[in-house]
């Protein structure tokens, strides 16, 4: 039996480094990035099973279930805005990284948080305006001109939550930026 040279062992064994997950202000904000990735992960399954039935149903019985475009929509819309969320949490949304790391670092820290307070800022008026629609489509009953007649209120309300979420992340990014001395 031959013996393995150290340096052929160390190749051999499985790689301990893992891409480092974002910087986490507190297990307050994991677990509210578990609730979002366990939302987006159910409406990714039901968008995928919904088209996956209508693509059936067309195919071999001749009929459209009429609500698959519809419900589709709705789940692509709170992906888009919870997968916005969690990309902001990783800290790979809106960012020009060759020309924001070419810049002094001392500079990058201040753009840093001055990024970050606009963009609460900005998705604090968002969720304001969604909310307000939201609203407005519960007090006035309107419902969806489709097949399900859809209270718009119900589909509408992924808007503001979703970009709840996005503030979240955000109010978290500028925490551990603040923390480490205004570095992301």
């Amino acid at each position: 039996m031959s013996e393995a040279h150290p340096q052929e062992i160390s190749s051999q064994a499985p790689s301990s480094r893992t891409p480092p997950g974002p910087a986490s202000a507190g297990s307050v904000f994991d677990i509210v990035a578990s609730l979002v990735r366990a939302i987006a992960g159910v409406a990714l399954v039901a968008l995928v099973a919904l088209v996956a039935a209508e693509i059936v149903s067309r195919f071999f019985f001749s009929y459209s279930l009429r609500i698959v475009e519809e419900l589709a929509g709705y789940l692509v819309v709170g992906l888009t805005l919870f997968g916005a969320s969690l990309a902001v949490r990783k800290n790979s949304l809106f960012q020009v990284g060759f020309l924001f790391d070419a810049l002094p670092r001392a500079l990058r820290h201040g753009l840093n948080l001055f990024y970050l307070t606009l963009s609460f800022a900005v998705c604090s008026v968002l969720i304001w305006y969604t909310a307000q629609l939201v609203m407005s489509s519960y007090q006035r009953g309107n419902v969806a001109p489709t097949f399900l007649m859809t209270p718009l209120w119900i589909p509408q309300l992924v808007m503001p939550v979703g970009l709840l979420f996005v503030a979240v992340f955000i109010v978290e990014r500028g925490l551990v930026a603040l923390r480490n001395g205004g570095r992301d």
